[in-house]
C-alpha cells in the first residue's frame, strides 16, 4: 500500500487548480473527438419458455416474509388535478423533507453543493446541468428529496435489525423502510437466520469469495446494477465480472432505455440522444412522448420554458393529461426580485401548444399520422417540407417508409392512436416548414411491445425533417437514473462489442469472456430455473424495479448467496438467498476519504457530458465503506493470484481508475484532466455531426410493421406510472399532488365510462387481474379513482402493480417489460376493506 501513487488531496473538484473548459455557446456544437462505433450488436433474445405464473395473490398466505407492498390503505383523499407544476410548493416541500431528513445544517449544505460544478452530481435524474452560469440551487423538487434521503442523519445500524426480523421489516410500507436511516454497518443473515446480524468486512469478503468460487461456472453467478453507480465503481464491478469470468451484467437499463439503445444504433450508429442543453434551448418545435417531466424530470421544465420563451413550439403527448405538460413555475424566478411578483400571482408558463392524448401504446400510429400530413404538404409545397437534400446525403430506406406510410390508412391510425386526423394535422402543421425538431421520450414508448419499432419511427419523421446533427434539433431519449447512462458507457452490459473486451484484455492482460451473457430478465429466469446462484447487487432495488413482483421473489429465495450493496434498506433487501449480506455504501453526497485524499467519482448525464462529484457530507458514524473499496475487497478475496490490477493502489486513488478508463473507452483520453474542468466534458457523438457509425455510414430509415393489440370483451390495457412522491422505487410519501392523489398509492386510474360500465363508483375497493398467453395473476384492494385517460385504458403506480407485468411479456429486440402494455380486467374486489 505504501507504494501506490499519492495524488494532492486539495486537486480533485479543486476550481483553483482546474482549467477552463471550452463550453459551447448557445447555438454551438461541444469539441467532442471523433465519432464512436455503434454500441448495440448482436442477435435479438431468444424467446424462452413461459415459465408458469406465480400466485400473485395467495403469496402472503404462503410466505412470511413480503414480497409485495402490504396491503392495508392509508387512506385516500382526491382532489382536482394541478394544473401548474412546480412552484412555490415545490420549494416548500423541499425544503420540508430536506429539513426532516437531514436536519437544517447538513440538508441544506448538501443542497447548496448539488448539481455544482465544484461538488456532487444530482443522485436522482440524469438531465444535464447548464454549461456556464448555475443557479445558487441548482436542483429540483425530486433532486431535493433524493439528496436528503442521502443525507439522512438517522443511522439504520445492527440494534435496528436485533429488533426487527425481516418478517416484520416486510411489512412496513416501502416508506418506512426508506425512512429508517441510512444502512452503517455491514450485515449477515445467516442460514436458516431470522435476521440481519452484524458481521466484520473480511468475513463478509471471505463468504463472498467462497460461494463465487465454489460455482460449477463463472455463470452460475450475476451481477446487477443500479444506475445511480458512478462511473470509478462501475468500471470496476465489469472488470471483476469478467475477471471471475462471466458477462452476467444485468443493470436498470435492460428494463427503460434498452429499447432506445437498440433503436438508435441500428438507425444512427449510437445509442445515445444526440442533443445538448443548448439544443433544447435554441429548437424551433419540441415534442415530449411518452414522457412526464413535471414528475420524473422536473428540471426539463426549465429548458422548456427557455425554448418556449425562445420562440419554441411545443407538441405533448401522453395517455394522461400531467400537469407538467400543462403549465410550469420556475422556482427559480422566486429568488428573483423582478419575477418573483409575477410568479407567485401569475399562471406560469404554459408549456403543451398541441397536446394529443395517445392511447396506450398507440404511438407508432401517432407518428405514422403525423408523417402522412408531412408527405401531404411536400406535395402541395414541393422542397419545403421534407429536406430531400438530406436524405440523399446521408440516409437509406426512405421510398420503403414513404411507401409503408401510403399504404397506412387513416382509420388504422385513428383506431390504434386515439387521435382524430384532424389533432394529428395540428400537430404536423408545427413541423412542416421547421428544421430546428428535437424529439424527448422516455419510458412511455421503451416499454411498449413494440417499443424499439416506434422509437424507430421517431427517427424516421426527424430524418424526413433532416433535423438530426445541427444546433436545436436531434433525438433527445431522457435517462432516468443518475449515471445509468454512463454505467453503460463503462461496459456494463452483457453483451460489449469485441472493440471493448479487446482493449480490456490488452490493458489487464487476461482474456475476458466472449460469449454473451444474461440481461435483466434472463438472468431473473435463470435465477428461478436454478442455473444461477448467487446474486450480486451494486445498489437499486430489482425485486421492486423488475416485472413479476412474486417471481423474482422465489428466484432470490433460490439463491445460495445474495449481496446486497446499498445505502438504505429497502424490500429487495428483505427477499433473500440462503445466506444475505447486506452491504453499506457511501452515496454521492458523502466525503469519500482514502490514503491520497478526498475522492471524487464521475457520472455522465442523459446528454454526454461526463461530469465529477466530490462529496461534501461527513458520513454518519459506522463502517461504511466506498462502493470503489467494497469491490476492491470482494475482488482481492475471490480472484487473488488471478487478480489483474493493483487494485490496492485504485482504492487509495481513484485517478488510477481513470487512467485505466482512458486507455480503454475511446473518449476517455486525459480523462482526470478532463474532468477538473469545471462542468466536466462532452464525449464524442457521432450522430451530433452526422457521422453515422452504421455499416453503411449512413443513417437509416426503418420499415415498420403496426400491431393491433387482441383484446377481449372487458380488457383494457394497463401502464405503470410513478408518483411525484416517489422516484424510481424509492417512496418519500403516499401523495401524488398533481394528480389529486393524498394519502394513498393503492390506486387505479380508470376513464369515467370504463368505470361505469363495471359498476364502480370513485373510491370503490377493487381487484385486478393481468392475462398473458392464458396465465393470470391478481393484485388485491385497490381503489378505483376516475381520472382523464382514453377509454380502454388504466393506470397504477410503480412498483405496486409490477406483481402483474409478466416476466415473459418484454419489447421485440431490446426484452424490455412491458410495463407500459399490460392487458388486465377489473372487478369488485371480493373481501371488502375495514372500516
Amino acid at each position: 500500500m505504501d507504494n501506490s501513487p499519492v495524488s494532492d488531496p486539495g486537486k480533485a473538484g479543486n476550481s483553483a487548480e482546474q482549467k477552463a473548459s471550452n463550453q459551447p455557446r448557445s447555438g454551438e456544437r461541444p469539441n467532442q473527438g471523433a465519432a464512436p462505433a455503434a454500441d448495440y450488436d448482436g442477435p435479438a433474445p431468444r424467446e424462452s419458455t413461459l415459465i408458469p405464473a406465480p400466485d400473485v395473490a395467495g403469496a402472503r398466505h404462503h410466505h412470511t416474509i413480503l414480497a409485495q407492498p402490504p396491503e392495508a390503505l392509508t387512506g385516500l383523499r382526491l382532489s382536482e388535478r394541478q394544473r401548474v407544476a412546480a412552484g412555490v410548493q415545490a420549494i416548500i416541500k423541499s425544503m420540508e423533507f430536506s429539513w426532516s431528513e437531514g436536519g437544517l445544517s447538513r440538508g441544506t449544505r448538501g443542497l447548496l453543493h448539488m448539481n455544482q460544478k465544484d461538488g456532487f452530481d444530482c443522485s436522482s435524474c440524469a438531465w444535464p446541468d447548464p454549461d456556464g452560469h448555475r443557479s445558487i440551487a441548482e436542483f429540483c423538487e425530486n433532486g431535493a428529496k433524493a439528496t436528503a434521503s442521502d443525507a439522512d442523519d438517522k443511522a439504520c445500524g445492527p440494534e435496528f435489525f436485533a429488533k426487527h426480523s425481516l418478517v416484520e421489516l416486510s411489512q412496513m410500507t416501502d416508506r418506512d423502510q426508506n425512512n429508517a436511516g441510512r444502512l452503517t454497518h455491514p450485515l449477515v443473515k445467516r442460514p436458516g437466520g431470522t435476521h440481519y446480524e452484524p458481521i466484520e468486512w473480511p468475513e463478509a469478503f471471505d463468504i463472498i469469495a467462497q460461494e463465487l468460487n465454489s460455482l460449477a461456472s463463472p455463470d452460475e453467478a450475476t451481477f446487477y446494477t443500479s444506475g445511480k453507480v458512478p462511473n470509478e465503481p462501475a468500471f470496476l464491478f465489469q472488470l471483476f465480472a469478467r475477471q471471475f469470468g462471466t458477462n452476467n451484467l444485468p443493470d436498470c437499463s435492460n428494463m427503460c432505455h434498452e429499447s432506445s439503445g437498440a433503436a438508435l444504433s441500428s438507425t444512427l450508429g449510437l445509442g445515445k440522444g444526440s442533443v445538448t442543453l443548448n439544443d433544447i434551448h435554441e429548437a424551433e418545435v419540441i415534442m415530449v412522448i411518452g414522457q412526464n417531466p413535471g414528475t420524473n424530470h422536473p428540471r426539463m421544465l426549465t429548458a422548456l420554458q427557455i425554448a418556449k420563451q425562445n420562440g419554441a413550439k411545443i407538441i405533448g403527448v401522453n395517455p394522461l393529461r400531467e400537469t407538467g405538460l400543462d403549465h410550469f413555475k420556475n422556482p427559480q424566478d422566486f429568488m428573483n426580485p423582478i419575477k418573483a411578483v409575477g410568479a407567485l400571482l401569475g399562471s406560469g408558463t404554459p408549456i403543451s401548444d398541441v397536446f394529443l392524448q395517445v392511447r396506450v401504446d398507440g404511438d407508432m400510429a401517432l407518428l405514422r399520422g403525423i408523417m402522412k400530413h408531412l408527405l401531404a404538404a411536400e406535395e402541395l409545397n414541393p422542397g419545403q417540407v421534407i429536406d430531400h437534400d438530406f436524405i440523399a446525403r446521408h440516409t437509406t430506406g426512405y421510398r420503403s417508409v414513404v411507401d409503408n406510410l401510403q399504404q397506412t390508412s387513416w382509420d388504422e391510425i385513428e383506431t390504434l392512436s386515439g387521435c382524430t386526423r384532424a389533432e394529428l394535422l395540428e400537430a404536423a402543421n408545427l413541423l412542416a416548414h421547421k428544421q430546428k425538431i428535437i424529439i424527448c421520450w422516455a419510458m412511455g414508448l421503451t416499454q411498449q411491445r413494440q417499443g424499439v419499432q416506434t422509437i424507430q419511427e421517431l427517427v424516421n419523421l426527424l430524418l424526413m425533417k433532416g433535423a438530426i446533427g445541427k444546433p436545436g434539433a436531434g433525438t433527445c431519449p431522457v435517462r432516468g437514473h443518475s449515471n445509468v447512462q454512463g454505467d453503460r458507457t463503462m461496459g456494463i452490459w452483457e453483451k460489449m462489442p469485441d472493440t471493448f473486451l479487446d482493449a480490456l484484455q490488452k490493458e489487464f492482460n487476461f482474456a475476458p469472456p466472449r460469449a454473451h451473457g444474461l440481461d435483466t430478465v434472463e438472468s431473473i429466469r435463470a435465477m428461478h430455473e436454478g442455473r444461477v446462484k448467487v446474486y450480486f447487487g451494486l445498489g437499486g432495488n430489482l425485486l421492486s424495479a423488475g416485472p413479476d413482483t412474486e417471481l423474482i421473489a422465489e428466484a432470490m429465495r433460490k439463491q445460495h448467496l445474495t449481496v446486497f450493496v446499498g445505502t438504505k434498506l429497502n424490500r429487495g433487501h428483505l427477499l433473500t438467498g440462503r445466506t444475505s449480506l447486506l452491504l453499506p455504501c457511501f452515496t454521492h453526497a458523502d466525503v469519500d476519504m482514502q490514503k491520497s485524499g478526498h475522492q471524487m467519482t464521475s457520472c455522465e448525464n442523459s446528454m454526454g457530458v461526463v461530469s465529477q462529484n466530490k462529496g461534501v457530507l461527513t458520513p454518519l458514524p459506522g463502517q461504511m465503506l466506498s462502493e470503489v473499496a467494497i469491490l476492491s475487497g470482494v475482488a482481492i478475496a475471490t480472484l487473488g493470484d488471478r487478480l489483474r490490477g493493483d487494485w490496492v493502489a485504485m482504492t487509495e486513488n481513484y485517478d488510477l481508475i481513470r487512467d485505466h478508463i482512458a486507455r480503454v473507452i475511446p473518449g476517455f483520453e486525459n480523462y482526470n484532466e478532463k474532468l477538473r474542468r469545471p462542468g466536466g466534458f462532452y464525449l464524442p457523438n457521432g450522430p451530433r455531426d452526422r457521422s453515422f457509425t452504421t455499416a453503411d455510414g449512413k443513417a437509416h430509415f426503418t420499415r415498420t410493421t403496426l400491431e393491433t393489440p387482441d383484446l377481449r370483451r372487458n380488457e383494457l390495457v394497463l401502464m405503470t406510472v410513478r408518483s411525484h412522491d416517489q422516484f424510481n422505487t424509492t417512496i418519500y410519501d403516499y401523495n401524488d399532488r398533481y394528480r389529486g392523489i393524498h394519502g394513498e398509492r393503492r390506486v387505479l386510474f380508470m376513464n369515467r365510462a370504463d368505470m361505469a360500465e363495471r359498476h364502480l363508483q370513485a373510491k370503490d375497493l377493487i381487484d385486478i387481474t393481468s392475462h398473458f398467453k392464458g396465465q393470470q395473476r391478481t393484485v388485491e384492494k385497490f381503489v378505483a379513482v376516475p381520472y382523464d385517460i382514453p377509454k380502454g385504458n388504466v393506470a397504477a403506480y410503480f412498483p405496486e402493480a409490477n406483481p402483474l407485468v409478466p416476466l415473459s411479456s418484454v419489447a421485440k429486440v431490446s426484452n424490455t417489460p412491458t410495463s407500459k402494455f399490460v392487458v388486465v380486467t377489473v372487478e369488485k374486489a371480493k373481501e371488502l376493506a375495514p372500516a
